[in-house]
């Protein structure tokens, strides 16, 4: 009985594959980011939020600016996520060396003008103020970091549009094409009001990081998803900030007690049984939060 796989002489031969066998392509490895910031919930929610995505990959954290330095310098990652005020070595003094490793993105609470300038002076990729960036909206800036695009939130903006004025000031005018500002006479003349100094207090040598003091505030929005009064705002602010019942009650000037009576309550309406748990609603970390960490 003939062979059935080998075809017969006579029988018509299949037309040659006219397309290429093209190689696979590789898989994407993981985008590899380090974390520092010194409060630990806050770090656990960033390394939980970030690993949850397919893409990437948490393979370090670091609690101040040395240990950011040799984490990177270990595991080389694609991305630095930094935090600016750390014990010891503080997130700007660090950034300088870090960008030589990897690029970095400032996460943090600091949203003053002159530190944000600094902190781009000296490498950053992006600057992210917590509490105003969705968790996606995080997640998206990494990615893009990695990619070389910059990434900024408003208040951030803000500090480089104040810089860019200052310095467009205190430039002589440069001559425009043809046809362009031809009527800024005429306008200036008819305009009776005056455009607010841009101007910002510089940040002394003298002064160091830790004697700026951060705002951490949630947005009133954020406040009444979880109905808190503004008090247990407040307080749920400082314990997201990683404060102790009793320096809560030194800063609010309340007994520890009355700090504990808010907590219990607080507790309560964010459905949560510990301090980290709450802070992780409360910053955005959790799963199924809303907002992101702010």
């Amino acid at each position: 009985m003939p062979d059935q796989s080998t075809p017969h002489p006579g029988a018509p031969q299949p037309p040659p594959n006219p397309f290429p066998n093209f190689p696979q392509p590789a898989p994407t490895s993981p985008l590899r980011v380090v974390v520092a910031d010194d409060n630990p919930v806050v770090r656990a929610g960033l390394t939980a939020l970030l690993s949850g995505r397919a893409d990437i990959t948490v393979v370090a954290e670091a609690a101040d600016g040395r240990e950011a330095y040799e984490a990177a310098h270990f595991h080389r990652p694609d991305v630095v996520l930094l935090d600016v005020r750390m014990p010891g070595v503080d997130g700007i003094s660090a950034l300088p060396y870090l960008v030589r490793i990897a690029p970095v993105v400032m996460l943090t609470y600091s949203r003053e003008s002159e530190i944000v300038q600094e902190a781009l002076r000296r490498g950053a990729g992006g600057y992210l103020v917590h509490g105003e960036f969705t968790a996606d909206e995080l997640v998206a800036a990494v990615r893009d970091i990695r990619q070389g695009r910059a990434h900024f939130t408003p208040s951030a903006a803000g500090a480089l549009l104040a810089q860019l004025r200052q310095e467009q000031a205190a430039r002589s005018p440069r001559s425009l094409p043809e046809g362009l500002g031809t009527y800024d006479s005429q306008l200036g003349a008819a305009a009776n009001g005056t455009i607010p100094s841009m101007a910002h207090p510089r940040l002394n040598s003298s002064e160091g990081l830790s004697q700026l003091q951060p705002s951490v505030r949630q947005s009133s929005s954020d406040r009444s998803r979880f109905q808190l009064s503004a008090r247990e705002a407040e307080i749920m602010d400082h314990i997201a900030s990683g404060m102790t019942n009793q320096q809560i009650a030194a800063t609010c000037f309340i007994s520890e007690k009355t700090v504990k009576n808010h907590i219990n309550r607080i507790f309560a309406k964010l459905h949560s049984t510990s301090r980290s748990e709450a802070a992780a609603k409360w910053l955005g970390t959790a799963p199924g939060s809303a907002r992101g960490l702010g």
